[in-house]
């Protein structure tokens, strides 16, 4: 197998590249932005336990 026509992707890899990187990238952020929105809900599902505890 040649490395450098793997990467051209018979012509095609300016285009399927640069797709492939954004859509990582696009999916990465996903993942940080829902992990940190589940921390944050977790969060103020604790404080909403330990304030309806306290009634």
């Amino acid at each position: 197998m040649n490395w450098s026509h793997f990467f051209d992707m018979g012509g095609y890899g300016a285009f399927v590249w640069p797709a492939f990187l954004i859509s990582a990238a696009v999916l990465l952020v996903m993942l940080i932005v829902s992990l940190r929105n589940l921390k944050t809900q977790s969060r103020m599902l604790e404080q909403l336990e330990r304030s309806e505890s306290e009634h």
